[in-house]
């Protein structure tokens, strides 16, 4: 993409503060920048991941109210891929900061992943590369 120069990755929640302990706790993110009461930056990762209040039941797209934001667990998408150095340690991490485990730990022929949710529903993974990570699957 011509023109772009970085990645912003944004997490709808209904819960600020709680989000905000999870993400530090889960993946040791640190918080940066406020934006008044309904957002965060939080620091750590290549990209920042910004926090974004949002009440349940609220339209994410304005006209489509059959579409309302929701924090059970729900599919999309889109999701993170958190790549670690130990996944387990990283999985318990999760685990004890309030993620809920969607798919246990599963050895592939990149490495090893773990499908979980976070607790306002998305989903997100857990990866350890081995060997060459990707290229072990890559086709040319």
């Amino acid at each position: 993409m011509s023109g772009s120069t970085g990645l912003l990755v944004n997490i709808d929640v209904d819960d600020l503060p709680r989000a905000i302990a999870f993400y530090a706790e889960a993946f040791g993110l640190r918080p940066g920048r406020r934006f008044g009461d309904g957002a965060i930056e939080m620091l750590g990762l290549p990209s920042p991941l910004y926090l974004l209040a949002n009440a349940a039941g609220t339209l994410p797209i304005p006209g489509e109210p059959r579409r309302r934001r929701n924090y059970s667990r729900h599919w999309t998408p889109v999701h993170l891929d958190f790549v670690v150095d130990d996944v387990q340690a990283a999985l318990e991490r999760a685990l004890r900061a309030g993620a809920v485990l969607d798919r246990p730990l599963t050895a592939k022929p990149f490495g090893q992943i773990a499908v979980l949710s976070d607790p306002f529903g998305n989903g997100f993974c857990l990866l350890e590369f081995t060997g060459r990570g990707y290229d072990e699957i890559a086709t040319s």
